[in-house]
C-alpha cells in the first residue's frame, strides 16, 4: 500500500517505510521527528515547476500534467519508491499545507498506476 501525509503529521505503526519527497527539508522539522528511510528529493517537482504552481488551485491541473512530464522524463529517481511499494507498505511524506493537490498525490497516482500495470 501506498500512503501519502503530511511531514507535521506524527509517524505511525501502519506507514511502512516513509521516503519524503520533497526538494526542500520541511520547515521546522527536526530528522529525528521526521523518521524517514530516505529523502527522494529527485523525484520532486523542479523549483521552476514548484515555483510557478506556489500552490495556487487554479495551476492545479496544468501543474499535474507538468509534473507527470517532469516523472516520465526522470523514471530513475522514482523508481526506488517503486520497488520497495513492490515489497511493503510506503508513506510518501510531503510538507504542503493542502492535502489534495500537492506533489505527493501525484507522485502517488504515478507510482500506483505504474504498479497496477505491473
Amino acid at each position: 500500500m501506498i500512503r501519502i501525509k503530511r511531514a507535521y503529521d506524527p509517524p505511525g505503526p501502519e506507514d511502512g517505510r516513509r521516503f519524503l519527497v520533497d526538494r526542500l527539508w520541511p520547515r521546522g522539522v527536526g530528522k529525528a521527528a521526521l523518521k524517514v528511510d530516505g529523502w527522494i528529493k529527485e523525484a520532486a517537482p523542479s523549483d521552476g515547476l514548484r515555483r510557478w504552481y506556489g500552490h495556487d488551485p487554479s495551476r492545479w491541473e496544468e501543474f499535474r500534467r507538468r509534473y507527470e512530464e517532469e516523472l516520465e522524463a526522470n523514471r530513475a529517481a522514482w523508481e526506488p519508491l517503486l520497488e520497495e511499494a513492490r515489497s511493503g507498505d510506503v508513506t510518501l511524506i510531503y510538507s504542503a499545507r493542502d492535502e489534495e493537490q500537492n506533489n505527493a498525490v501525484v507522485l502517488k497516482d504515478r507510482l500506483q498506476r505504474t504498479l497496477d500495470a505491473l
